[in-house]
């Protein structure tokens, strides 16, 4: 083998060796983006998943809390018939002294007329 043989042999051997080198750095990006889109797969599939469970447990509050404003209603409804019964829904305090007033004054005037005869 001639020196020039030897000499390119040796740039062969240089030139597969880069090209091998170069082959790995593909083959890392390769494989790095690989596993990076299963991780983002991955995580979007967790996501939606997290996602959905929180709209899930949303819909469940959300029928307690109407649940519970209905109750809240009901009994603020009762509260206030039952303060219609016992005259305590009236606005102010001087309507309620003038309806007693204009009833005792009319209970007034039934004693007067009762004692006259």
């Amino acid at each position: 083998m001639t020196k020039l043989e030897a000499i390119k042999g040796k740039v062969g051997e240089a030139e597969e060796f880069a090209r091998k080198i170069w082959l790995a750095g593909l083959g890392a990006y390769g494989k790095s983006f690989d596993e990076a889109q299963g991780q983002y797969e991955k995580l979007s599939a967790e996501a939606t998943k997290v996602f959905e469970e929180l709209v899930q447990k949303g819909e469940s509050l959300e029928g307690e809390a109407k649940d519970k404003i209905k109750a809240t209603t009901n009994v603020e409804e009762r509260v206030a018939e039952v303060r219609k019964k016992l005259g305590l829904d009236k606005p102010s305090a001087d309507e309620k002294v003038e309806e007693l007033s204009a009833k005792i004054d009319a209970l007034t005037d039934a004693v007067a007329k009762l004692a006259a005869k």
